[in-house]
């Protein structure tokens, strides 16, 4: 029993990573229908801001939670300005092409921030550095908890909470539920549609910059290429819980990391990949709204 609670506890701090980026990408379909595939790019641009911010404060001598939030702070910031320059520069000229080529386009974006990182910072992969020094908890018998888990739980929490306040009981996420539901009734009724847009790609982009920290400090590294499986990870977590619904994101990130643990404590870790990836394959057949969609349009 011990040993189902201490998987559970590390599936649970794995998921919370895939749900920060998860929360992304059902942003920006649930108002535009879009897959924003370079979306797990942007959180290999803010696990690196992280890198470089952290590594400046450190030596500066700032305390560790300083560093911490000053990095995640400045790590979101440079995210989500990233994310609104690609949706102005790649995305707003395809508003009202074919889907085919704008997920095309969000492909192309995608390895051009890879190789575009390759290039800049070159291909080695790096170590992050210890911002908090880890502390083990144990909890009763042998299970333990590390302050690392408790942080990673804390932070996405925290953050899903400030994204639902904001979704629900601000002028610009009233604005995003009028998109979402119907962006030309929204553009007639006068909500500033482009605008609004914008917003949801620098919030999407500054969630993914925060997971792209947290994933940094947990792993201790960093490549220009990290982003690809937790992106594609991100993307099966939002299908499950039901992709343009933001609960529905968290409950799914939570669920794989979950799911991905069971099967790695089983002696199965190779196979870890390959059951995320099944599970958007029976999803898909079975419930392809996910396990909190409907079968309407869905609303962010």
């Amino acid at each position: 029993m011990e040993y189902v609670i201490q998987q559970l506890i590390n599936g649970i701090s794995v998921g919370s990573i895939y749900a920060l980026i998860a929360l992304g990408y059902t942003m920006v379909y649930g108002i535009i229908k879009l897959i924003n595939f370079a979306h797990g790019d942007i959180f290999m641009v803010g696990a690196f801001v992280g890198l470089v911010s952290a590594k400046m404060f450190q030596v500066q001598g700032f305390s560790p939670l300083w560093v911490f939030l000053l990095s995640l702070l400045i790590s979101m910031m440079v995210s989500a300005i990233l994310g609104v320059l690609i949706e102005k520069i790649a995305y707003k000229p395809l508003r009202n092409a074919s889907r085919i080529s704008v997920l095309i386009t969000a492909i192309g974006v995608s390895f051009l921030l890879e190789n575009g990182g390759i290039f800049f910072i070159g291909p080695q992969a790096q170590g992050f550095p210890e911002i908090i020094p880890k502390k083990q908890y144990h909890l009763f018998g042998s299970v333990q908890l590390d302050s690392n888990q408790i942080m990673i739980l804390a932070v996405t929490l925290v953050l899903m909470i400030l994204l639902q306040l904001i979704v629900h009981h601000t002028k610009i996420g009233k604005a995003m539920r009028a998109v979402s539901f119907d962006m030309e009734a929204a553009y007639l009724m006068g909500i500033q549609v482009n605008t609004t847009i914008s917003a949801t790609f620098a919030i999407g982009s500054a969630l993914a910059a925060a997971a792209g920290v947290i994933y940094g400090m947990t792993y201790n590294s960093f490549d220009p290429l990290m982003g690809i499986i937790p992106g594609l990870k991100a993307f099966v977590a939002a299908v499950l819980g039901g992709i343009g619904i933001i609960p529905g994101a968290f409950i799914g990130g939570i669920l794989l990391g979950v799911i991905e643990t069971a099967v790695s404590s089983m002696g199965y870790s190779l196979w870890r990949d390959g059951v995320a990836f099944a599970i958007l394959i029976l999803i898909l057949i079975f419930k392809p709204s996910g396990l909190f969609g409907k079968n309407v349009r869905e609303k962010v």
